[in-house]
């Protein structure tokens, strides 16, 4: 399997809506506004397989200090080839000049998953949300 990756915003409303989906990401279901939202990130790496895509990371940045990297999905049935890592690999290369990269790991395994990918985990910080119905 060749997998390529791009920093062009090449994707379709359909190819996300599959990508997110295949992972239960609820932005899945609203596939024109996650491309609008992907459209207007400062930074969206995506992996693919020949012409379907399989893996996606994006960043918003202030230009100069702080990224923070919103989404970094990869369909199931690519996990585990380094896809991930790769996406990493690529989001820590365009900012390795900044102060920080901060994310969210969604669940326990992938705290371990980011620290194993140079991420150091942040003690005593806590996520604060407001989610719209």
């Amino acid at each position: 399997m060749n997998i390529t990756y791009t920093d062009a915003k090449e994707y379709t409303a359909k190819d996300l809506q599959e990508l997110f989906q295949s992972v239960d990401w609820i932005s899945g279901n609203y596939p024109e506004r996650l491309k609008k939202a992907l459209d207007h990130c400062e930074t969206v790496f995506t992996a693919w397989d020949q012409d379907k895509l399989v893996g996606l990371a994006n960043a918003i940045d202030d230009s100069e200090l702080t990224a923070y990297v919103h989404y970094i999905c990869v369909n199931p049935t690519y996990q585990g080839q380094g896809i991930g890592k790769e996406l990493l690999r690529r989001m820590k290369e365009k900012y390795k000049n900044y102060l920080y990269i901060i994310l969210l790991a969604e669940n326990k395994p992938l705290i371990q998953y980011y620290i194993e990918n140079g991420f150091q985990y942040m003690d005593g910080r806590y996520v604060i949300m407001l989610q719209n119905p």
